[in-house]
Parts: C-alpha cells; sequence; structure tokens
C-alpha cells in the first residue's frame, strides 16, 4: 500500500505527503540535478518502518515510481535533523544507491551522543553511517546545468543541529520540525530547546514563502500553500512559542 501523497511544485521538485496511521515525515525531492547515474536529491526519506509496523520506504519507493522516478537514482540524501522519523532509512538508501548522506555538524555530534537513544524509545534501527560532507549555514548549490541553489539555515530547538531548506527562486521552505500548520516541533525530547525554538521560527518567519513543506502535517494530508497562509500560519503559532 502507498502511504504518500505526491505533489509536484515545480517541474524537477516533488513533495511526498506522509497519510500512514503510523508516525512519519513527509519527504521532498530535487530530481534530475546532479550529475552523473543518480541524478535526484533526497530530503528526510523516513522511517523504515514505523510503530504501527507500515512500510514507510516502500510507499516512499513506490509513490516515487508513480512519478517515473526511481529511489535507486537517489546521489544525495539531505536530512534536517536526525530523529528516527527523518533519518531512519537514508543509510539503508545510501548503502544501496552509494549514495552521499548530509546533515549539519551539529545535529551528526548530538547524534552520535545522547541522539540516538532516540532510537530505543521509538523501537527504531539505529543507522550506522558518517556523512559525506556537513551542511553549514548559507548557500548550497546542486547540480550544474540543471542547479538549484538552495539556502541552508540552522535552526535549532526540536533538536540541537536542525536546519531547515529555502529554495528562493521558487519561494519554497522545507522547516522540517521546526514549524507545522498550526504547530511547532516538540521541545521535551532530548537536545530540545524552547527559547532556541522560538528564534528559529522567528528567523524563519522573515523569509519570502509561497509553499511551506513541514515535517509532519498537523492538517492531513497537505502542506501550507500561499504567501498569506504561511504568514497567518507564522504570527499563530508565534503565540504559542
Amino acid at each position: 500500500m502507498v502511504y504518500h501523497r505526491s505533489l509536484r511544485l515545480a517541474e524537477n521538485f516533488y513533495c511526498y505527503i506522509w497519510q500512514g496511521m503510523g508516525n512519519n515525515c513527509n519527504a521532498s525531492l530535487w530530481c534530475h540535478v546532479l550529475r552523473g547515474k543518480r541524478p535526484h536529491v533526497l530530503v528526510d526519506p523516513g522511517h523504515i518502518h514505523d510503530e504501527v509496523g507500515e512500510a514507510c520506504l516502500d510507499s516512499l519507493t513506490e509513490a516515487m515510481n508513480k512519478d517515473g522516478l526511481n529511489i535507486e537514482d537517489v546521489g544525495l540524501i539531505i536530512v534536517t535533523h536526525s530523529h528516527p522519523d527523518h533519518f531512519e532509512a537514508a543509510p539503508a538508501i545510501a548503502e544501496r544507491n552509494k549514495s552521499l548522506v548530509t546533515l549539519s555538524k551539529e545535529e551528526d555530534d548530538f547524534y552520535h551522543g545522547i541522539g540516538n537513544r532516540l532510537y530505543e524509545v521509538f523501537d527504531a534501527k539505529l543507522p550506522h553511517t558518517s556523512p559525506f560532507f556537513h551542511l553549514k549555514e548559507g548557500d548550497l548549490s546542486l547540480g550544474t546545468s540543471n542547479k538549484v541553489n538552495i539556502q541552508v539555515l540552522l535552526t535549532p530547538g526540536h533538536s540541537p543541529g536542525s536546519i531547515s531548506l529555502y529554495w528562493k527562486e521558487e519561494k519554497v521552505l522545507i522547516s522540517g520540525d521546526v514549524v507545522f500548520w498550526n504547530s511547532v516541533g516538540r521541545t521535551d525530547l532530548p537536545g530540545g530547546s524552547p527559547s532556541q525554538l522560538r528564534s528559529s521560527i522567528d528567523k524563519l518567519s522573515q523569509l519570502d514563502v509561497e509553499y511551506l513543506i513541514p515535517g509532519h502535517s498537523t492538517e492531513p494530508g497537505k502542506i501550507i500553500a500561499g504567501k498569506q497562509k504561511v504568514t497567518q500560519n507564522f504570527q499563530m503559532v508565534k503565540m504559542f512559542v
């Protein structure tokens, strides 16, 4: 069964909205941007299986196939943070494809410290991988002829090294678990910080955003689309953090 809903927001960009019963994240994909045999860039592949036994990775694979895309063609995996519902499947894909994995150094350090205890809490498979490089705040260019320029933003609070991705050209913001529809990421897990989350939300609210892709859809099956709705959502969540 396919639990992901596919949304195409640009010619070379898809998001895959999780609609299963269990806890798993939304994924995003830039397709045909890298050189070589594996030209796709995948953000937050999520779980392999979630806590209710849903085959999350198989679902993502099938959803991509329906769009004419193959997960075997993923050459780079970007992880917003190391929680199992975002990160568990990354090493499995990387091992199969020989693709590269990247996250922030702050998050990598957290994961190799107390962060990996979350995998025991969620009864998830503990990934064993080393990032090819660490993401830093600033510009990240992907590809050559089909170049995509992304702004990497350090947005801690839910996790110490969480990052968000802003694609200015298409006004797309991938917020990880910093901000959702009318909600925000938890700060009661190891490494969480309410004050840092407030600062991160304030940083993201300054951007010109048409499509906000949250890590989880608190409004079932949807992202936040439209500048006015995005602005109103930031105004709402700021009242509660």
